[in-house]
């Protein structure tokens, strides 16, 4: 349940400004702070291996958010660019794309939902997209291969008052980008007023656990930016591997994050919450930087943050995570 204080708070900002058009079978469940997400992390193949990542996150039911990182790559010998999935340099040049290694796979499960058309559990999944370049070339791609997938798209009308919430068309996939102000311009400040909004960005925000909530995100959601993406580094300065016990400090902390998001209207975000024995990491392709060292220190970690309503919990361990009963 949220906490009065953020129920009222988030009803005021929003002023059912963001609930969706869907008729009688209008769902709420999908407003900041209603759901936890398991938010499945870097789930793509990293050079060919772990290509089983997608199905493992789908495996675990839906509604998920997954992330897939992009990269823009221009082949030597042909002078030909495209965007691929990928971590980043570096590359082979064989690495999938997001249309081929996610938006055709998700494809049936998005064409059964239109077809039966109950918005209960929508969006199904929301798409997290970690762009790794930055170029125009590349944001206008994805700009346009989103375009052809239009119709399984949350989308809002694009208005001349960045600050103006305009409702959301609710489907099953919603497509979250960062905070870029690249990205910005090309999705938003690009696109026609009166025009389609395909996918939605993260508030600037002021890093460091020493800065109130209220210090590091002054602007409440806008009509382009609707999100709150941080390392777990603001709840505990330490980060990961260097966390200790987990504290009612730890706690209150963490509540006052999630708190001020929902209070200005926006969805919050953490990455990446581990917890596994070392020899995993190079099996697994996983990050030694977000490894709390054990399940045990993770799992409380993951309970608190369903305790206090994180809308996208970010972390490898997919199947143990969609365990919890949230």
């Amino acid at each position: 349940m949220l906490r009065p204080f953020s129920v009222g708070l988030l009803l005021l900002v929003l002023s059912a400004a963001q609930l969706s058009r869907g008729g009688s079978d209008v769902s709420t469940s999908w407003l900041p702070g209603k759901r936890v997400l398991l938010d499945a992390h870097n789930c793509y193949p990293y050079n060919g291996r772990w290509s089983d990542r997608l199905d493992r996150a789908l495996g675990t039911g839906v509604p998920l958010a997954i992330e897939q990182d992009l990269f823009w790559y221009t082949d030597k010998k042909s002078g030909k660019s495209w965007s691929m999935v990928s971590h980043g340099k570096p590359v082979l040049g064989t690495e999938p794309t997001l249309q081929s290694y996610f938006l055709e796979r998700i494809r049936p499960l998005m064409e059964v939902a239109l077809r039966e058309g109950s918005h209960k559990n929508w969006p199904l999944i929301t798409l997290n997209l970690d762009f790794k370049t930055n170029e125009p070339e590349h944001h206008a791609a994805i700009w346009e291969l989103l375009g052809r997938y239009e119709d399984w798209l949350c989308t809002a009308e694009r208005v001349l008052d960045s600050q103006r919430v305009t409702p959301i068309d609710l489907k099953p996939l919603l497509v979250l980008t960062g905070d870029s102000d690249m990205q910005e311009k090309a999705f938003y400040s690009q696109v026609p007023v009166g025009h389609k909004l395909r996918l939605f960005g993260a508030v600037h925000a002021k890093g460091g656990s020493d800065l109130a909530a209220t210090e590091m995100v002054k602007q409440p959601a806008g009509n382009y930016r609707r999100w709150w993406n941080n390392s777990w580094k603001v709840v505990e300065k330490e980060g990961q591997p260097r966390a200790g016990d987990w504290t009612q400090q730890d706690m209150h902390r963490l509540q006052s994050l999630v708190d001020h998001a929902h209070a200005m209207g926006l969805w919050i975000r953490f990455y990446t919450l581990n917890g596994h024995d070392r020899a995993e990491e190079a099996s697994r392709g996983w990050d030694v930087g977000y490894n709390f060292g054990s399940k045990e220190s993770v799992l409380v970690r993951w309970r608190a943050t369903i305790q206090t309503r994180v809308d996208f919990v970010a972390t490898d361990q997919y199947e143990d995570f969609a365990e919890i009963d949230r």
